[in-house]
């Protein structure tokens, strides 16, 4: 098992996600922005929103998920 914080994954807080895969890690933080969505926070919009201008590249999308995954695999286990 891994932790990453939300900011760790491209958002805006230090909420931390414990998860065994980085699809899974992937997965709670994506779980966790549409509950931020839901409830308008203004940092996590502003983070979707990044976001949403690094899938208009696949290219550039690619890279950014490629250094995250990185990340992940350079954590250590808890």
């Amino acid at each position: 098992m891994k932790t990453m914080t939300c900011k760790q994954l491209g958002g805006a807080c230090e909420q931390t996600f414990t998860a065994e895969t980085f699809e899974e890690m992937a997965e709670l933080s994506k779980n966790h922005g549409m509950e931020m969505f839901q409830k308008q926070d203004s940092a996590h919009l502003r983070a979707m929103e990044e976001m949403q201008s690094l899938m208009q590249s696949p290219e550039e999308m690619q890279k950014w998920m490629q250094g995250k995954r990185e990340l992940f695999d350079s954590l250590p286990d808890n």
